[in-house]
């Protein structure tokens, strides 16, 4: 199914881009918010620039401007986004009660800036005013000079950017820079440009979310738990995978939370990674995903032999995720850029340089039997070939029998 998001421009006053404001579009035709219920627009925007568009493509590498409603604040969706990269923008309905005093204090506390949507001065704003980094101002709403100007005289000293949105002429531009106004958004520089691409599908993206929890630098468990608890077939999946034979506990592993606390974190990390890209597949043919399990076995079991200790879960990685784009059905380049894998492994993988890269080609070359690449690549690893033949049949008879549990 494709989807869509709006991407509208913000400029500073030379008139260089700070950042995108995304927004919620149901198709291609309709360049404005259809009346769908504003939690669920908050929440497919968040979705969809993080899991169904490059982020890097869908931001240009600057700031997104995401509308978050009271309830996506509080059940801090937005923190699934990158906070050095997302400015959260407050819907101006929100009411500045405690609770969502202290979500934005915590937003600001994790790396994020806030910001206030269409604002309209009242005494009861002053907690959210000294947590705001920008601020919002509809030159629709305030249409009179001495109305913008006011905001300027109010918030310039706490050091607040100013917004001016809705901007539509060149007049308008000029006044706002004059007085004051930092950033600058509307029809005047930009429409809302609608972008589309194809959705993965619900249980999908569910396994995509668990691959992405996993390539962070701390694994946060209740989120994962949340994760596969939502899923119930993913649910079911876990548990069976983790008491089939290949991990041998003495005891059956009877929920979610035993099954965390039993494998600790690498081989959590490992394990999880697996049975989510196993699941990847599923729509897909049995062979491609045998065929990955093979390859990110034998990279892995390659790393001690080719002097690379430590990098075991790095070319697991490597060749789990090589057959990524052809199970999910979009470019690797836009999948790998919305998880946060490690720069070895996004770098190989997209052919670039990387301490992996000959250990992987090596891998590929046997498998499809270029011998005499795998003799160059073994002299150069310094690889005794004798072994090779050994650790591949072992990832078959490991594959054949992780596939067979999943």
């Amino acid at each position: 199914m494709d989807v869509f998001v709006a991407r509208q421009p913000i400029l500073d006053a030379a008139q260089d881009v700070f950042g995108y404001e995304l927004l919620f579009r149901s198709n291609a035709q309709s360049n404005f918010f259809d009346g769908q219920d504003r939690d669920h627009a908050s929440a497919r925007v968040i979705d969809r620039s993080l899991l169904t568009f490059d982020w890097v493509s869908l931001t240009r590498n600057k700031r997104a401007f995401i509308n978050v409603t009271r309830r996506a604040l509080l059940e801090e969706q937005v923190r699934v986004l990158p906070p050095q990269a997302t400015v959260v923008e407050l819907l101006e309905d929100i009411e500045p009660d405690e609770p969502v005093v202290a979500a934005c204090a915590a937003l600001k506390r994790g790396g994020y800036l806030v910001a206030l949507d269409d604002f309209q001065y009242r005494p009861e704003y002053e907690p959210l005013l000294a947590l705001a980094d920008i601020v919002k101002v509809d030159f629709k709403i305030d249409q009179s000079e001495a109305a913008r100007a006011l905001h300027v005289q109010r918030l310039r000293p706490r050091g607040v950017r100013l917004l001016a949105e809705k901007v539509e002429t060149r007049e308008e531009f000029a006044q706002a820079k004059a007085l004051g106004y930092a950033l600058f958004q509307g029809y005047f520089f930009a429409r809302p440009e609608i972008l589309s691409t194809r959705e993965v599908s619900g249980n999908k993206l569910s396994y995509l979310r668990l691959l992405q929890q996993f390539q962070s630098d701390e694994i946060d468990y209740e989120r994962i738990g949340q994760i596969v608890k939502g899923d119930m077939a993913l649910s079911l999946k876990l548990l069976r995978f983790l008491n089939s034979a290949a991990f041998g506990w003495r005891s059956r592993v009877e929920n979610i939370k035993q099954a965390l606390v039993l494998l600790g974190e690498r081989p959590l990390r490992r394990w999880a990674c697996l049975v989510a890209f196993a699941q990847l597949g599923g729509d897909q043919p049995g062979e491609l995903v045998r065929l990955s399990l093979v390859r990110a076995r034998f990279c892995e079991l390659l790393a001690p032999e080719v002097r690379l200790p430590g990098e075991e879960l790095k070319l697991f990685l490597a060749g789990l995720l090589s057959t990524v784009d052809a199970l999910i059905g979009r470019p690797l380049k836009e999948i790998l850029g919305g998880l946060a894998l490690p720069p070895a492994v996004k770098a190989v993988l997209l052919g670039g340089p990387s301490p992996l890269a000959d250990a992987f080609a090596l891998a590929l070359a046997y498998e499809r039997g270029d011998w005499g690449e795998v003799a160059r690549l073994g002299q150069a690893l310094r690889l005794d070939e004798a072994k090779i033949p050994k650790l591949y049949e072992q990832s078959l008879a490991w594959a054949e029998s992780i596939f067979a549990a999943t």
